[in-house]
């Protein structure tokens, strides 16, 4: 039999992978078929498939998910930092593109609140993931989890918000055509009761095998009261600064 060699690092190979650097073994010569079929379509198809996959996990799964990747269960999930980067973004811009079709009497509002947003952005991104950690790894103590494992929850649970509000501001914005705008208030009130629910819903579907149903409930309430307490004490703060 003959040996190959790695053709990235030199590492004797004998699978469709290198075991030292992970570059594919069958790295021929590039071609236009191969450029267009493997490169790019590829590439873009990989990627696509992963990201709406991992949202769909985090809206309808989002304990699950968080301990899948815990676990061990990593490759087949977007990375969940830069999914929250992103989404996050995708929530800034959304505010803004808002702002230009608003009316004139709700205009001065709304800039106040993507000035705010805008300002304490990266403040709220990297103050509500800890508070979630810290207050739950003291609230579910009986999980033994570490905490940048609850880390990883919190990251979940605010990857559910984020897209949650992603969908608020797609109401918002047909909300704008008056005909429809009842309808969509009702809508924006549902989905603002999805927003306070999610952390819970994730919690809940990630510890419901290891407390029973009126522990949970009891463990979720504390972490509410207490992330309720926290939350407004740094808004406060944040708005006398601002």
């Amino acid at each position: 039999m003959n040996k190959k060699s790695c053709l990235n690092c030199g590492y004797t190979i004998s699978d469709e992978f290198c075991a030292h650097c992970g570059q594919k073994t069958d790295t021929a010569r590039i071609t236009y078929l191969s450029l267009i079929k493997n490169d790019i379509f590829g590439s873009i198809w990989h990627v696509e498939t992963r990201f709406f996959k991992t949202i769909k996990n985090v809206l309808l799964e989002p304990g699950k998910t968080a301990m899948d990747y815990i676990s061990g269960k990593r490759i087949r999930y977007y990375n969940f930092i830069s999914l929250l980067l992103i989404l996050f973004s995708f929530n800034v811009l959304a505010l803004h593109f808002y702002e230009k079709f608003v009316t004139e009497e709700t205009i001065h509002e709304v800039s106040k609140i993507r000035a705010f947003f805008s300002k304490y952005s990266k403040t709220i991104l990297f103050v509500i993931i800890p508070m979630l950690a810290i207050n739950a790894f003291f609230v579910f103590k009986k999980t033994k989890l570490n905490l940048a494992e609850h880390f990883i929850i919190g990251t979940v649970s605010l990857l559910g918000i984020l897209v949650i509000f992603l969908l608020d501001d797609i109401v918002s914005f047909i909300g704008l055509w008056k005909p429809i705008s009842k309808i969509t208030d009702v809508v924006d009130k549902i989905i603002f009761v999805l927003f306070i629910l999610f952390p819970a819903a994730t919690y809940w579907n990630a510890f419901r095998k290891m407390y029973s149903k009126l522990g949970l409930i009891g463990r979720v309430s504390v972490l509410y009261v207490l992330m309720g307490i926290e939350s407004l004490a740094i808004i406060t703060v944040l708005y006398k600064i601002f």
